[in-house]
C-alpha cells in the first residue's frame, strides 16, 4: 500500500528560469556619498554629454538603442519618453529636440532580467474564463517568485491546463514583459499599479515599486475569494522586504494588468507567510499565518488589511516538521472540510510539503495531517540555490484531484497531482 510521498503522481512538466526574458525599468544614478556636493548633478552630467553630440551622431546612436530593444519589448518609443519626462526636471534637459529626448530617456533606462537566476515558488487559482479547457480538465493561471540581478525578486505569471490524459501544460510565455508603474497612490499605503500593455498575464510582471518592496515581493499566494453576494476577486498575499523589514501586503489582480497593491497593518501582518481563505468565515475574513515561526496559526479580522492575534492551531509533531511548520497556500474548501497544503523543516533544513485538513465551520479544529509528507526534497529535485526545498505558494482541486505546482532548492518549479481520496485516507 502506497503512503506518503508515493501517493504522488509527479509530472515530467518543469519551469525553468529564463534570462532572456526582460524588461524595462528606470536606471537611477547618482553621486556617491562624499562627492554629492558638486556644482552639478551626475543626472545633469551625463545629459550635458548627451547634449553635446551633433544631430547626426544622436540620430546614429538612437537608431542603435532602438534596433536592440524594439525586438525586445512592446511600445519602446513610449517607454523611453516616458522615462525622460521623469527625470527632465532633475536632470536639466526640459526643451531639447525630440530625438535628443528619447536618447536622454534611453540613458535613463535598463534592461532587467527579472527571472535570470531563478523561477519557483508558485501558486495557481483556476481561470474564470473555462472555454477553452480541455476535456475533463481546467484552465489555471499561476504566480511565481522571479529572482534577478541584485537577487531581486519579484512575480511573475503563467498560464496553463491540466486533464487527466495530458496532465500539466503551461502556455509558452509571451517574448514580451511589461515592467510595473504607479497609476495613482490612494493614500494609507495603497497603490494602483498598472502594466500598460500588457495582453496577458505572462506579460505582466511586479517588481518592486514602493520603499517597503525595494528589495523584493516574495511568493505570492494567490486566491480567488468569492464575497457572500458572489462576487469573486483575485486577492494574494506576499512578502515585502525592504531590505530590513519583511511584512505582508495584499495585491487584489482585476485583470492582471491593472493591480493594487495594499499594505497591512496589525502585529500578525509583520511576519512572512500570511495565506487568505477563499471566503468569510461567520462574517470575517479568516488568515493562515505563522508569526511565531514555528507554528501555524489561525486569525480573524473585519479588515483585510488588519490582522491582531490569532491562536496557534498546528504545531510540530511528526519529525519531517519538528523546526517549523507553515501554510503552502491558501486552504482549499473541499466537502470534508478545509484542506491547508502546509510545509515543515526538519533535519538538515531539509522542507517538505504535508497537508491537514480542518474543520469547515469551526476552523480550529484540526480534523487530521498526514504523518508523512506529500512531497519531499528526492535525489533529482535536491540541488539548486537552496538545496534540500520543495515548497508551494497553493494548488486547487479539480474534480476531486490536488493540483500542486511547487518550487525547488529556489530555482525551479515542478507539478505533481494525487487524487482526494487518496491524500484524505493518510491524514491521521
Amino acid at each position: 500500500m502506497k503512503h506518503g510521498t508515493d501517493i504522488m503522481n509527479h509530472s515530467d512538466l518543469i519551469l525553468r528560469p529564463d534570462p532572456a526574458r526582460t524588461v524595462l525599468r528606470p536606471f537611477d544614478v547618482s553621486d556617491p556619498t562624499g562627492f554629492d556636493k558638486q556644482q552639478h548633478s551626475r543626472p545633469q552630467r551625463i545629459v550635458a554629454r548627451i547634449l553635446s553630440l551633433d544631430a547626426d551622431m544622436v540620430k546614429s546612436e538612437l537608431a542603435r538603442v532602438m534596433d536592440g530593444l524594439v525586438q525586445r519589448h512592446r511600445d519602446v518609443d513610449a517607454a523611453i519618453l516616458r522615462r525622460y519626462e521623469d527625470v527632465k526636471v532633475a536632470a536639466g534637459c526640459v526643451d531639447v529636440e525630440p530625438d535628443q529626448a528619447r536618447l536622454i530617456g534611453a540613458y535613463f533606462l535598463e534592461e532587467y532580467a527579472f527571472e535570470a537566476a531563478a523561477l519557483f515558488n508558485p501558486s495557481m487559482i483556476r481561470l474564470e474564463d473555462q472555454s477553452d479547457a480541455p476535456e475533463g480538465g481546467v484552465r489555471f493561471v499561476m504566480a511565481l517568485r522571479g529572482i534577478g540581478e541584485g537577487h531581486l525578486s519579484s512575480v511573475t505569471f503563467r498560464v496553463g491546463s491540466w486533464d487527466p490524459k495530458g496532465g500539466f501544460r503551461v502556455d509558452p510565455p509571451s517574448e514580451f514583459a511589461v515592467a510595473p508603474r504607479i497609476e495613482a497612490d490612494e493614500g494609507d499605503g495603497a497603490v494602483r499599479i498598472l502594466c500598460e500593455g500588457s495582453q496577458n498575464p505572462s506579460e505582466t510582471i511586479l517588481f518592486p515599486v514602493t520603499e517597503a518592496q525595494q528589495r523584493g515581493i516574495e511568493d505570492m499566494r494567490l486566491v480567488q475569494f468569492v464575497e457572500d453576494d458572489g462576487t469573486v476577486r483575485h486577492l494574494g498575499t506576499y512578502t515585502a522586504f525592504s531590505g530590513m523589514d519583511a511584512r505582508c501586503e495584499l495585491v487584489e489582480a482585476f485583470d492582471f494588468r491593472s493591480l493594487t497593491m495594499r499594505k497591512m497593518t496589525g502585529e500578525a501582518a509583520s511576519r512572512k507567510g500570511m495565506a487568505l481563505f477563499p471566503r468569510r468565515i461567520d462574517g470575517q475574513f479568516a488568515m493562515l499565518g505563522r508569526q511565531d515561526n514555528e507554528n501555524l496559526w489561525l486569525l480573524r479580522s473585519d479588515s483585510l488589511t488588519h490582522w491582531e492575534g490569532g491562536e496557534r492551531i498546528l504545531m510540530p509533531k511528526y519529525f519531517w516538521e519538528f523546526v517549523q511548520i507553515g501554510n503552502c497556500g491558501s486552504p482549499i474548501e473541499i466537502d470534508e472540510g478545509w484542506l491547508v497544503l502546509t510545509h515543515g523543516v526538519g533535519s538538515v533544513r531539509n522542507y517538505c510539503i504535508g497537508a491537514a485538513l480542518l474543520d469547515r465551520d469551526d476552523p480550529r479544529k484540526v480534523l487530521g495531517r498526514m504523518a508523512l509528507p506529500l512531497v519531499h526534497p528526492s535525489p533529482k529535485e535536491r540541488d539548486g540555490y537552496v538545496p534540500n526545498v520543495v515548497y508551494s505558494c497553493g494548488g486547487i482541486v479539480h474534480n476531486r484531484r490536488l493540483l500542486l505546482p511547487y518550487g525547488v532548492a529556489d530555482n525551479f518549479a515542478a507539478f505533481a497531482d494525487v487524487a482526494l481520496d487518496d491524500l484524505i485516507a493518510e491524514l491521521r
